[in-house]
C-alpha cells in the first residue's frame, strides 16, 4: 500500500488528483498541507483524509506518509521536491516540472544520486484517447507518418485577474505556454520521443502582463516527421486540435476535450470514443502506484518531463533573452510596452 500526502491541496487536486489517490488500487490519501490552514481543515473534512498541515515539513516528516504529491505553482515545485528527497521519499510533482530546464535537471540528477523514484503529472499519458492514437499508430495504417500540425487558440489572456499566477513569471515560469502547451509537448514526447531541431518564436499580443502569449514552433519527431504548431492565447475564437498524417491517413483530436479520436483512411472515416476518466489523473496515478509496489511502470519521470521543459526553453529563448538563469528576476526583450511585471505580482495572494 502507498500511502500519499498531499502539498498545496488547491483545485487541481479537488477532482483531477486527490479522489485519484483515493480511488487508485494499492493507495491511500492519508495527509494534506496548505498554508492556509482553514482551507487545508476545510479540504480534509470533505473528502475524508485522516490529517492536514499548515506546515509543509510536518507532512513531510509524517511517519504515515511514505510518498509526497507536489501541487503547488510550479515556481515552488523544486524547493518542495527537494526536501521529500532530504527524507528520502518519492515525490509526484505536477506539471510542468518546473520553472525551466535548469531547475528540471536539478531535480532529476539529485533524484537519481538517491536512487528515489520522481514522477511528474503529465496524466495524459495515461489516458484512453492518447492510448488509442499509440495503438493506432503502431497498426501503420497511416503509413509513413510525413507531418504533424498542433493549433490552439483560446481567449484566456482575459483571465490575468481571475488567474494571476499563470501569468507570472516568477511563479509559474512563463504564460498560460507553460501551462497549458506542456501537455501537448509532452504528448508528442510520448507517442514519438523526444522531439529535435526545436525552434519558435513568441510575443505579446493583448496581455496586460509581460510573459508570451502567443506562440509558434517547428520541429522534427520520430523518424524525421515535421511538426509544426501554435498556441494563440489572444485569440477571438477556440480551436484545439493535433492532426497526424501520413502518406494512407490522418489522425486528428484534441489535447484537452472528450471528443472522439478520428481517423481517416482515403474515404472511411472511423471514430474512437475514448472518454476521459472521473478523476483524469487516476490512470497514470494507478502506473505511479504500481511502480512504487513494483507491480509496474510508469512512464512520466522526472526525465521524460525535463524534456519537455527543454523544448520550452528553446521555444521561449529569444523572448525571455536566455531561461537558463532565473529570468524571472529580471526584464525580458520581449516585455511588452506598458506591462508591468512586478505590478502583478503585487496582485498575488
Amino acid at each position: 500500500m502507498s500511502f500519499a500526502g498531499i502539498i498545496g491541496c488547491g483545485n487541481v487536486t479537488e477532482v483531477k488528483s486527490g479522489p485519484a489517490l483515493q480511488r487508485a488500487d494499492g493507495s491511500a490519501l492519508v495527509a494534506v498541507m496548505r498554508r492556509d490552514a482553514t482551507k487545508a481543515a476545510d479540504y480534509a473534512a470533505r473528502h475524508g483524509v485522516p490529517r492536514w498541515y499548515a506546515d509543509a515539513d510536518q507532512l513531510i516528516d509524517d511517519p504515515d506518509v511514505d510518498a509526497v504529491y507536489v501541487a503547488t505553482p510550479p515556481g515552488s515545485h523544486a524547493h518542495y521536491a527537494l526536501r521529500v528527497l532530504d527524507r528520502r521519499k518519492p515525490c509526484y510533482v505536477e506539471k510542468p516540472m518546473a520553472r525551466n530546464a535548469a531547475e528540471c535537471l536539478h531535480m532529476v540528477d539529485a533524484f537519481a544520486a538517491q536512487e528515489v523514484p520522481l514522477f511528474v503529472a503529465y496524466y495524459r499519458r495515461g489516458l484512453p484517447r492518447f492510448q488509442q492514437v499509440k495503438t493506432l499508430l503502431a497498426t501503420e495504417r497511416l503509413g509513413r507518418i510525413s507531418s504533424i500540425n498542433v493549433r490552439y487558440s483560446s481567449g484566456q489572456w482575459r483571465n490575468a485577474a481571475a488567474d494571476p499566477w499563470r501569468l507570472n513569471a516568477e511563479l509559474s515560469g512563463g504564460g498560460y505556454f507553460l501551462d497549458l502547451a506542456s501537455h501537448t509537448l509532452d504528448v508528442l514526447d510520448y507517442l514519438f520521443g523526444p522531439l529535435r531541431d526545436v525552434s519558435g518564436v513568441a510575443s505579446n499580443v493583448a496581455s496586460c502582463c509581460a510573459v508570451e502569449d502567443n506562440v509558434a514552433m517547428i520541429f522534427r519527431a520520430g523518424d524525421d516527421i515535421l511538426g509544426s504548431a501554435s498556441w494563440n492565447f489572444a485569440a477571438g475564437v477556440h480551436e484545439d486540435i493535433i492532426e497526424i498524417t501520413g502518406t494512407e491517413g490522418r489522425i486528428s483530436l484534441s489535447t484537452f476535450g472528450n471528443d472522439p479520436v478520428m481517423l481517416t483512411v482515403g474515404e472511411t472515416v472511423e471514430e474512437f470514443s475514448r472518454p476521459n476518466p472521473p478523476h483524469i489523473q487516476q490512470p497514470l496515478i494507478q502506473t505511479m502506484v504500481d511502480d512504487l509496489l513494483g507491480k509496474g511502470q510508469c512512464h512520466s519521470t522526472g526525465r521524460s518531463a525535463a524534456r519537455t521543459n527543454r523544448v520550452m526553453d528553446e521555444v521561449l529563448k529569444t523572448y525571455y533573452g536566455g531561461r537558463e538563469d532565473a529570468f524571472w528576476t529580471r526584464s525580458w526583450p520581449g516585455t511588452p510596452v506598458g506591462s508591468d511585471q512586478l505590478l502583478l505580482r503585487s496582485t498575488l495572494p
